[in-house]
């Protein structure tokens, strides 16, 4: 069975993609697991040129086909920021509360119907050979004015989603991996892998 390299660190991200790659005909595998050190200087301008930079940069340093995505929050009042910079947005070493909070602080005083917002991934699969694939998802809601839920990571607590009347940290794990922009991605990535896995035989 060919591997798989989840290329990051971040324990959330595996968990989640380890599930929605579920029942793929490959071995997956983590950066620690292969002993790979798994930071990559994130210096790209848009989510696709990092989740490329990530993906060919694990790629080269495994040996093994290799799968990165790259997240971002959209929020229309603040013309599309923080997008590529969301993780970074409150500072280099915030925590998921304090990035909530800045991001609350910038909305201060903006109306509901002025807060809309989506989150966008982009994942990269690269082999070790320098052959790419993207694949993009999209989920759109609306900045709460208040965090809710506990489930979920990052933005999540005010990600609000009209349509179910929640946050998406107040989803289960298994009704986010039916909606969120990475499922949307990494179900056009899943029709990719196995077209990979089947060209190999």
């Amino acid at each position: 069975m060919p591997r798989l390299l989840l290329a990051t660190g971040n324990l959330h991200k595996q968990e989640e993609l380890k599930s929605l790659l579920r029942g793929l005909p490959y071995e997956m595998v983590t950066p620690s697991e292969l002993s790979i050190d798994d930071r990559v200087e994130e210096n790209g301008c848009t989510l696709e040129e990092n989740a490329t930079l990530k993906a060919t940069t694990f790629a080269a340093r495994s040996g093994i086909l290799s799968l990165a995505d790259d997240s971002g929050l959209e929020v229309d009042a603040l013309d599309g920021a923080p997008g590529v910079f969301s993780s970074r947005y409150a500072g280099e070493n915030a925590s998921d509360a304090d990035r909530v909070n800045f991001l609350l602080s910038k909305l201060k005083g903006v109306p509901a119907e002025k807060r809309g917002a989506k989150f966008r991934c982009v994942i990269a699969i690269a082999s070790p050979q320098g052959k790419i694939e993207l694949c993009i998802g999209e989920c759109k809601g609306v900045i709460a004015l208040a965090p809710g839920g506990k489930e979920g990571f990052g933005y999540d607590p005010v990600f609000y989603l009209p349509q179910l009347g929640k946050t998406m940290a107040e989803l289960p794990p298994a009704q986010k991996n039916e909606i969120s922009h990475r499922a949307r991605a990494t179900a056009e990535a899943r029709h990719l892998l196995i077209n990979i896995a089947n060209a190999q035989y």
